[in-house]
């Protein structure tokens, strides 16, 4: 089974292979600009190096959200375009989901918190024993004061609202929250991969005609459309 996993729903995309069960490659790239004009050349640069072909592909996989509108679309929209291509099956993985997944090696609660702008954040906040990770919240959008009435403590916190909100969180939290910085512990294709791999030992992909991003917050165009 070869499974190429997506994640543009931040600043940073990151692309991974999976082959048999095993990460043979993953790169991550800062996005200057839009996704749009690197995340190509990273999937090349990553089949490469995983010795594999797009037409190898078993399957698609890509971070579905909630996270930045435009990181999302791009990553759907690539996802999509090879799957349908080259007759893959094609799956989504929530983000906050994958995120937590990268340090689910830590045995404790993990909160998940991208900057949503606006002074808001996504957040969703998991527990995590023995590499398994069971949901502690449904993907929410909140404040930070919100935030700091359901977060479960003590915990580990991590996603780019850290450089925001960090330092909020701990004045308020202390030594109850650790807070791990985005640029080392970010998204990660592979992690995408491999709970697309899951996923597909449990059941089926994703049917293309209904998938879309999960935004959680309205897109600015919904809010503006008359009602």
């Amino acid at each position: 089974m070869r499974i190429l996993g997506l994640d543009t729903a931040t600043w940073k995309a990151s692309v991974g292979l999976r082959i048999d069960g095993e990460l043979v490659s993953e790169e991550s790239r800062t996005a200057d600009g839009s996704h749009a004009v690197s995340l190509l050349s990273l999937i090349e640069e990553v089949l490469q190096d995983g010795g594999c072909s797009v037409g190898d592909l078993d399957a698609v996989a890509v971070s579905g959200g909630p996270g930045s509108f435009t990181g999302l679309r791009i990553g759907l929209s690539v996802a999509k375009g090879l799957a349908y291509a080259i007759g893959a099956r094609l799956i989504a993985i929530p983000t906050l989901e994958a995120l937590a997944r990268t340090v689910a090696h830590f045995d404790g609660k993990v909160c998940s918190v991208l900057d949503a702008r606006k002074g808001e954040l996504y957040a969703a906040s998991f527990q995590s024993s023995n590499g398994v990770l069971r949901r502690l919240t449904d993907d929410l959008l909140l404040t930070p004061e919100e935030l700091l009435n359901i977060l479960p403590t003590p915990c580990v916190m991590l996603g780019d609202a850290v450089a925001a909100y960090g330092t909020f969180l701990q004045q308020h939290l202390g030594a109850a929250v650790t807070l791990l910085p985005s640029d080392t512990y970010g998204p990660r294709g592979g992690v995408v991969a491999t709970m697309a791999d899951e996923r597909l030992q449990a059941g089926g992909p994703d049917d293309f005609s209904q998938l879309e991003p999960c935004y959680v917050r309205p897109s600015e165009a919904e809010l503006k459309w008359p009602s």
